[in-house]
């Protein structure tokens, strides 16, 4: 399956380590602008944009999961499949809303070190992912068809 360690029966440590890069990459754009004028206004539009793809992707994540919906990458034991809603159209919308969001964020406030930890965000959930999904894939067998035909992260993309 996966050779990545579960960090914690469900998954602790991961939800942990998201928490510390997430904080990071918020905290890298309070550190001041590294571009001004007109780069900045067209970053700032640019970045709006992206938090807002970004927010809706985590929205309609969290309202499709409903009752699924942990944040441990272990799935609950009651939980089921979901492959409708923003899910037949990619696996991981609230990780996708995430980094979309933290490159938002770098780009919005001009900072170059939240946009490098947005792509260290981005490779995070990319392991985290493929460890939730070695469980998933236990659990339903439908899984690995769901995977097949349906992007991880961002729709059309990747």
């Amino acid at each position: 399956m996966t050779k990545l360690p579960t960090l914690g029966p469900r998954g602790e440590g991961w939800v942990a380590l998201q928490m510390i890069l997430l904080a990071s990459v918020a905290l890298a754009g309070t550190l001041g602008p590294a571009w001004d004028g007109a780069t900045r206004i067209g970053s700032v539009i640019a970045g709006v944009a992206l938090i807002a793809t970004g927010g809706t992707m985590g929205i309609l994540g969290l309202r499709d999961l409903g009752a699924n919906l942990t944040p441990l990458p272990y799935p609950r034991d009651e939980a089921r499949l979901v492959e409708t809603g923003i899910y037949a159209r990619v696996r991981h919308p609230i990780y996708g809303g995430l980094v979309l969001g933290g490159a938002g964020w770098g780009l919005a406030t001009a900072s170059p070190i939240a946009l490098v930890l947005a792509l260290i965000l981005l490779a995070f959930f990319n392991l985290k992912a493929r460890r939730e999904e070695a469980w998933l894939t236990i659990r339903f067998p439908d899984y690995p068809a769901y995977r097949l035909r349906t992007r991880a992260f961002i729709p059309f993309l990747i």
